[in-house]
């Protein structure tokens, strides 16, 4: 017997439409588990928005820009540390709060993730030569 490609069409379509039956019989079958789940859904959806505002990020702050209030609303950082960032800067990166001993190794993990340290410029030549300015 041969086939013929509208033959071998017909017995793919009769497939693919046979398997999107079994699919949705699948589904009502599992209807009522469903059901029975969004019973506790209440309970579950309560809980996620507290999460997801918890979740929400912080601003970071910018140890090049930043004013000293700002600077004292992160963790282990007074009026002393304070300074000691603003005299520093500008700043390449964050990790020279450690490098140039800004601040000390054990501070430093507790704001690392709450602080950025943002270029002036976008040249990065204009850059260099305003750090190296400073030293």
């Amino acid at each position: 017997m041969k086939f013929s490609i509208a033959n071998t069409t017909l017995i793919a379509i009769t497939l693919l439409l046979s398997a999107g039956v079994s699919s949705a019989a699948e589904n009502k079958a599992s209807a009522p588990q469903t059901a029975a789940s969004q019973a506790s859904a209440p309970k579950a959806a309560a809980s996620k928005p507290a999460k997801a505002k918890a979740a929400a990020p912080a601003k970071l702050v910018d140890i090049n820009s930043a004013k000293k209030e700002e600077l004292k609303t992160l963790p282990g950082i007074g009026d002393a540390e304070a300074d000691k960032i603003i005299a520093g800067r500008p700043y390449g990166s964050k990790a020279w709060l450690i490098s140039h001993k800004i601040l000390p190794e054990d501070k430093y993990p507790a704001i690392k993730d709450l602080v950025i340290a943002k270029q002036g410029s976008k040249d990065a030549a204009t850059n260099a030569a305003a750090v190296s300015k400073k030293k």
